[in-house]
Order: structure tokens, then sequence, then C-alpha cells
């Protein structure tokens, strides 16, 4: 379990807080959306959360099989639906280096479209929420 904590700082921007390391993370609601677009929208986050997520869990297996995929680049265009306003369709394409042996590639494509961001965006997602007003 990570705790994962978001403050409102005004003008339609928050600090997100990551609870074990204490890494800080703003965003700022996307132009289209009565933001500014000064960094990350909420949304943007979702598409970053996916080329993170396959890249690392392809690493994990790569270094197994003594395997080096520094420079590995995964580019994720996130597209909006308007009605209602949700991520409609995350394009995702991955560069790796070449050095990456052609017997490795398949099961590393694999792995990629199995990195539980992927897994999570596939499947219906639990996200029960409560609310205090103070």
């Amino acid at each position: 379990m990570v705790k994962v904590e978001a403050v409102y700082t005004g003008q339609k921007h928050t600090k997100i807080t990551h609870g074990p390391s204490q890494s800080v993370i703003e965003t700022d609601a996307p132009k289209d959306n009565n933001g500014k677009g000064e960094t990350f929208s909420p949304t943007d986050l979702t598409a970053a959360a996916l080329g993170s997520c396959l890249l690392t869990v392809m690493a994990i297996s790569a270094e197994q099989d003594g395997l080096d995929m520094t420079g590995a680049k995964a580019e994720v265009i996130k597209e909006m639906a308007a009605n209602p306003r949700r991520v409609a369709k995350l394009t995702v394409s991955v560069t790796m280096p070449a050095k990456i042996p052609e017997a490795a590639r398949a099961k590393l494509e694999t792995i990629a479209r199995g990195c539980p961001v992927a897994r999570s965006l596939a499947e219906a997602l639990e996200a029960p929420m409560t609310f205090s007003w103070l």
C-alpha cells in the first residue's frame, strides 16, 4: 500500500506528494479545460504512468536476462473524449535499443503489454471514495 496525497493549491493546480519518498509532482488543468497547461494535467499523468510502467517492467525482465535497455523510449499520445470528458485513447510507440537480441524482443513486448498500468486501464477499475467535510 502506498499513500499519495494531493492538495489543491489554487488556480486549478495541485501538489501531489508520494508518501514513501516525499517526491512531489504538480499538476495544472489543461488549456482546453480552463487551465493554463503549465505542467502535467491529471490525465497526462495517466499517459506518463503507462509509458514509464511498461519501460520499467521491460527493464526488470531485461536485467534478469543480462540485457541493458538504457536509452529505450516510450512515447504516449493521449487523446481526450469530450462527453463525458475522459481519456479516450493512449497510443504508445516504444523505441528499443537495436542491441537487444532478436530472441528477446517478443518476450519484452509481451511484458510491456501486460504492465500493471495497462492492465488497470483494460480492466474495471475499483476506486471507492469517501468524503469528509470539515
